[in-house]
């Protein structure tokens, strides 16, 4: 397996594409914004104009799109990867979408004989960029196995969950974590910084206690020295991210209190125009309440 496309080339398809090159493989590229392959060409990333045209020849096709309408149609639109991909690709869709649209579109593929993974990835676009990451796949134990090669040039972990729909179902669960984490890291920040205790000499002492955690580790500097407008994860993706959940614990009759808190927290944040900054940007949300900070 050794010609890849990736579909969708934005902060974390960038980070896939860029592990993937570095790994050897063939790599082409296909994203409605050019600019985006433009940026990858001098890594070798061979430009498409069409998504037929980035799949043709391709045995493996990586689809990592901000939005379910974004996916689903790339899937199932009369040029699609339903009815273009090559009959012996395998299909991985790592974005972040919803358990039930991960099952249909698995439904879709293999009514057309397609091998297809449900493979969303866990870590910051960062983390990606430097392997250390873990993608979770659900779908047939063989079919992911055939696909080992380029797991392992993207990330340092590769986790079988289950059946399509188990690994996104997985991938929700794990942003939900983070999502409070980083919450509950601001919320912390804000009640020092309100008693005279900077964030920035707070951050380090917090990562060397019981208190330590991986957000902790990759935003509390962002926190503490404000650096939200080069983003690892954009906000308004992560309220897409909480939507996505709060929806499948409605579903599964699971009340998610904390979830839906968050959620608020970061609408607040994206309402004063956060919402194109990173996550850690939700600490403004705290600030404006405790009545500090610029805004």
């Amino acid at each position: 397996m050794k010609r890849v496309a990736v579909i969708g080339v934005g902060l974390l398809g960038t980070a896939v594409a860029e592990r993937l090159l570095g790994g050897g493989f063939d790599v082409c590229g296909y994203d409605t914004r050019p600019r985006q392959i433009e940026m990858l060409r001098f890594r070798g990333l061979r430009p498409a104009r069409s998504v037929a045209e980035a799949v043709d020849g391709a045995e493996a096709v990586f689809t990592i799109l901000p939005s379910l309408d974004a996916v689903e149609s790339v899937y199932t639109d009369s040029d699609g990867l339903v009815d273009r991909a090559p009959r012996d690709a395998v299909l991985l869709q790592m974005s972040t979408i919803s358990p039930p649209l991960a099952r249909r579109l698995g439904e879709a593929c293999a009514a057309r004989g397609l091998a297809f993974l449900d493979t969303p990835i866990s870590g910051t676009s960062s983390m990606v960029a430097r392997g250390d990451c873990t993608i979770y796949v659900g779908g047939e134990a063989t079919v992911a196995e055939r696909c080992r090669p380029v797991f392992e040039a993207v990330a340092k972990k590769t986790a079988l969950i289950g059946p399509v729909g188990a690994a996104t179902l997985a991938k929700l669960v794990t942003n939900l974590l983070v999502g409070l984490n980083t919450a509950a890291l601001a919320e912390a920040l804000v009640l020092g910084a309100k008693g005279g205790l900077a964030p920035a000499a707070l951050v380090p002492i917090l990562r060397e206690s019981a208190a330590g955690s991986r957000m902790l580790d990759v935003r509390g500097p962002l926190m503490a020295e404000r650096t939200f407008t080069e983003p690892q994860m954009k906000l308004d993706l992560f309220l897409k991210d909480f939507h996505l959940m709060l929806d499948e614990g409605g579903r599964l009759g699971v009340p998610l209190p904390l979830t839906a808190l968050a959620r608020e927290l970061c609408t607040a944040a994206a309402a004063r125009g956060r919402g194109g900054q990173d996550i850690a940007a939700v600490i403004t949300a705290f600030e404006s309440m405790a009545g500090i900070g610029d805004e």
